[in-house]
């Protein structure tokens, strides 16, 4: 039996290596229509490849991406607050145990860093962290969208766009204030917005992060020769690293700069001078 295995697998592998030399023999450079440095400049800046979102407006496809994300997430959440959460059982099982493990992750991660104002926090962390992990991910399903001129292009990930990224970052830096304020009021305020470079910083870093796989995934796929199973390794290498690493780094950083500013501040007392006894 395990012979016939080996050789099952063998003739397998011998296949594809047959394959994958005759396509490239067989390849003619001929159905190119771009350039690879136009095809990485559209990937970053969206000049041709638009979509029609609902015949309303042209948009980039990175914003068709973030509505399907966001859809995708709600109707998910629905369906487990309706479907599931009412079965949850003394005795968990595999799906309850990976909720309940979600959950408390950035539960803990808002409780360890913002031990004085957590609940809200919390909240926050779980769903920006779902939201770039599973928008990281979405890339990955190659779904297809027709643009304006007739080309059909996969949607990217909805961070990969300059404008998701600059969202979610000044958006992070709100709740942040927001914490500054609930905390110490006006001096919370103060304390938040001398970090003004922080939505910035946060901004830059997903959008770096995610173009980055993005344009790798892109070069990679624009070559002939290495577009036969080197995609696919490096497609989800990249993707699943820049999902699991983004999502830490910001809710970190929220996470972070929320407790240090909603950190409640003794008021100072009045120095007092004693008078000397003569």
């Amino acid at each position: 039996m395990k012979l016939k295995k080996k050789r099952t697998l063998f003739i397998l592998f011998l296949a594809a290596v047959l394959l994958l030399v005759f396509s490239m023999l067989l390849y003619r450079p001929g159905g190119k229509h771009e350039s690879i440095t136009e095809v990485m400049r559209d990937a970053v800046l969206h000049e041709e490849n638009r979509i029609a979102f609902l015949e309303i407006r042209d948009v980039n496809p990175g914003l068709i991406s973030a509505v399907s994300v966001t859809v995708i997430l709600l109707v998910a959440a629905a369906l487990i607050r309706i479907l599931i959460i009412p079965r949850f059982q003394y005795v968990p099982g595999r799906f309850q145990i990976l909720l309940e493990q979600l959950v408390s992750l950035f539960d803990g991660l808002a409780k360890s860093n913002s031990p004085h104002r957590n609940g809200f926090l919390g909240v926050y962390l779980f769903g920006a962290g779902i939201y770039i992990f599973v928008g990281t991910l979405f890339e990955l399903f190659g779904f297809q969208a027709v643009t304006t001129s007739g080309l059909s292009v996969a949607l990217p990930a909805p961070l990969s766009d300059i404008n998701g990224a600059i969202a979610l970052g000044c958006l992070s830096y709100l709740v942040i204030l927001s914490g500054g304020i609930a905390g110490n009021g006006l001096r919370g305020v103060g304390n938040t917005l001398k970090d003004f470079s922080l939505p910035i910083s946060m901004s830059f870093r997903l959008f770096g992060a995610l173009l980055s796989g993005l344009l790798v995934t892109e070069l990679v796929y624009y070559y002939i020769q290495l577009s036969f199973v080197l995609p696919v390794l490096v497609g989800v290498m990249f993707t699943l690293l820049h999902a699991l690493i983004q999502t830490y780094v910001l809710t970190m950083l929220t996470a972070l700069f929320y407790g240090e500013v909603s950190e409640p501040h003794a008021p100072e007392k009045a120095k007092t001078t004693g008078k000397a006894r003569i």
